[in-house]
């Protein structure tokens, strides 16, 4: 059986980037490995799109759920420094789920692209036998910009510094212990602070906020394959060597207890929230003070320098290829279902 989570780089070097339908001229940006967002330019503005699954776990709350959601989605439109601005969603519902429950989600999601000033344009909804939560449909997000002023996940130059928010592990560590704390055997002050990590797991303003402050020359948000993954897809893109010092990487309280106790590396596990930020020397201090004045955990962490890789406290590391938590939470559903 194939691996959870996103195909490896092999099949999409193989099957996807070669057969991508018609080449036109107005695709500044396509579907690359480690990138999460295309372009395209019309007239003389870049229009930024990403598109992603929809998830809705109810055991969140469903207010709580929806905004989860709808982060992550338009996270990837911000990482790029250009506002979101326009949604098209579908909803593909699971039968269980009622009128009184999708108008919470509608509402907190219209909020929410309210505050953002993004407006809804299109979508689908319906319900359909075979759904199931917390896969519930999919949607694309854009927004409008300049070309100058995007901001490339592959853009880190030499002597560039790395920024870090919020620090590995928030968001699957924070799933954990909020959706199977029963199913943990840790303390509850440690359990405690462990579900609380899933209030660090918004990235879009703070993407924004960076990308104001500037100048950042390279942005990813930390998803699948964690840390180690977007470091090394950030270093690898830019055809540079990322230098880390792991002693300057913030570790949230109740990340490493958490990891420890299913055996799995933070710094390999999702981390939504997380940004690694590849800075001009120039603008370190306001980016640091813009993302301070939110609140926001921020480290510089390291360097950009000339060569390849990613190299921690003078020991290469490679990207993990499959993200461990996937399995930690397949094994506790299926306990728990049972």
């Amino acid at each position: 059986m194939p691996e959870l989570g996103k195909v490896d780089r092999a099949f999409f070097d193989r099957h996807v980037a070669p057969n991508l339908g018609a080449d036109r001229d107005d695709v500044r940006i396509g579907p690359r490995h480690g990138v999460d967002f295309g372009v395209l330019a019309v007239d003389e503005s870049a229009v930024v799109l990403a598109t992603d699954p929809l998830s809705i776990l109810p055991a969140l709350g469903l207010e709580r759920a929806a905004r989860f959601g709808l982060d992550l989605i338009l996270a990837d439109v911000a990482v790029s420094g250009v506002a979101p601005s326009h949604l098209s969603i579908c909803f593909t519902l699971p039968p269980e789920m009622d009128d009184e429950s999708f108008a919470t989600v509608w509402e907190t999601i219209h909020e929410e692209c309210r505050e953002l000033g993004v407006a809804v344009t299109t979508g689908h909804t319906a319900r359909y036998s075979e759904c199931s939560y917390p896969w519930v449909g999919a949607a694309t997000v854009l927004g409008v910009g300049e070309h100058e002023t995007i901001v490339r996940p592959d853009g880190a130059r030499s002597g560039d510094r790395l920024l870090l928010t919020t620090g590995p592990g928030a968001e699957a560590v924070g799933l954990l212990a909020t959706l199977f704390g029963d199913e943990i055997a840790l303390p509850e002050d440690t359990l405690e602070a462990a579900r609380a990590r899933f209030d660090d797991v918004y990235c879009v303003r703070d993407a924004l906020t960076a990308a104001a402050a500037g100048p950042v020359t390279a942005m990813h948000d930390v998803t699948e394959g964690g840390l180690t993954g977007a470091l090394n897809e950030m270093a690898d893109g830019a055809g540079v060597r990322f230098e880390i010092d792991r002693d300057s990487v913030p570790i949230q309280p109740g990340i490493e207890a958490v990891c420890s106790h299913f055996g799995i590396d933070p710094w390999h596990i999702s981390s939504c929230g997380s940004l690694v930020l590849a800075v001009d020397p120039s603008g370190v201090d306001r980016v640091r003070r813009a993302l301070e004045d939110r609140e926001t955990v921020v480290a510089d962490i390291g360097r950009v320098e000339a060569g390849e890789g990613v190299v921690v406290d003078g020991e290469a590391i490679t990207h993990p290829g499959t993200d461990p938590a996937w399995a930690v939470y397949a094994d506790l559903a299926s306990r728990t279902d049972g």
